[in-house]
This record gives structure tokens, sequence and C-alpha cells, in this order.
């Protein structure tokens, strides 16, 4: 039983810190969730081998004081046939006296060995219930880091859309500052060339004055 607490203990451990190195995980959020309902239902069943473990206990501490009993009956069952000289039934109630003896000795060290045994697996439930509590801790740490990320990209878009849509944004910006050269060139080669045109009209009109 102790090597069962043993090995969900450094599991849970493991799994967690795992979890956590794994910064590129898509849903950490939901993984985790998934891994701590695995770790609730451990602790569970934990708690029913626990309550099984009891049972047993009383089980054993009724059986000693059967066996006591009957060991107690036997002896002075055994003492009255002494006395009587009845060789025979003397003979059966000292064996049955012997047996019920050695069996109470065998079941008072049960007993002692499952309180002892109880006494562990209690203090090994509360520190799964310890690292369970702690798993539940990390996940509103994760969940509190993953509402600032979310809130904070949906800042960045408003406040600094190049940073939330990243290279997209740049070829937009490159396209639109693109277009608006475009249109500089456009409106200054019609201005020269309205120039030119006009120029070329004033030449004309001043050539005609002169030959008149």
């Amino acid at each position: 039983m102790s090597n069962l607490f043993t090995r969900l203990k450094d599991s849970i451990s493991a799994d967690l810190n795992d979890m956590l190195d794994q910064k590129e995980q898509k849903n950490p959020i939901a993984t985790l969730n998934q891994h701590l309902r695995r770790c609730e239902a451990e602790v569970k069943r934990v708690r029913q081998l626990i309550d099984r473990q009891y049972l047993l206990k009383d089980q054993f501490i009724k059986e000693y004081h059967e066996a006591s009993e009957m060991a107690a009956k036997r002896k002075h069952q055994a003492d009255i046939a002494e006395r009587a000289a009845e060789t025979e039934l003397y003979t059966f109630a000292l064996k049955e006296h012997e047996d019920y003896a050695q069996k109470t000795e065998q079941l008072k060290n049960a007993y002692e060995t499952t309180v002892k045994q109880l006494d562990q697996l209690e203090q090994n439930y509360a520190e799964m219930k310890r690292k369970l509590k702690d798993m539940y801790l990390k996940r509103m740490e994760l969940m509190s880091r993953e509402n600032i990320a979310n809130a904070n990209h949906r800042m960045n878009s408003i406040i600094q859309p190049e940073r939330a849509f990243g290279q997209s944004f740049s070829k937009f910006e490159e396209s639109e500052m693109y277009l608006e050269q475009l249109e500089q060139k456009v409106n200054t080669n019609y201005h020269q060339n309205t120039i030119d045109a006009r120029i070329r009209e004033i030449e004309r009109e001043l050539e005609k004055g002169k030959t008149n």
C-alpha cells in the first residue's frame, strides 16, 4: 500500500512538472483539467482502500477477542479435565488452548501492524490531497496568465495593431504606402504635363505677338 502511495505521489509530481515545462502547449488549461480529473479519481480510489483497511482492522480486533476468549476457555477446561484425570479430554482441551493462544498472538501482531500502516496511509493520503490542492492553485495561476495574455492581445490589437497582426499588417502597410507614393507620382506627372503644355502655349502666343 505504501508503495502505491509513493508511485502515485511521484507520478503526480512528475506529470505536473512536465506539464508546466511544456511552454509550447496549445491548451494547457484543458490538459491540466484532464490531469486533475485523473488525480481526483486516484485520490477517491485511495480513500476507498483506506476505508477498507479500517474494516480489516476492526475485523482483526474482533477475531483477536474471540480467539483470546476461546484460548482462556480451553485453558480452563483443560485444568478441569486434568483434575478429573480425563486424559483424552485434557489433551484435546490443551491442544485447542495452544492453537487459540497462537492464533491470538498472530491476530494481535496483525492488528498492531494494521494500526501502524493506517497511520502511515493517512499521512500519505493527506500529502496526496495537499498535492492536489497545489495543482488547483497551479490551474488558477495558469488561468490568470491566460486571461492576462488574452487581455493584452486584445488591447494591443487596438493600441499597436502592427504588433498584433505582425507580418500581415506590415504587408498591408507596405501596400498602402505604395498606393500613396503612386498617387503622388501621378499628381506630380499631371502637374508637370500641365505646366509644360501651358508654357508651350504661352511661347506660341509670344511668337505671334512678335510677328504682328
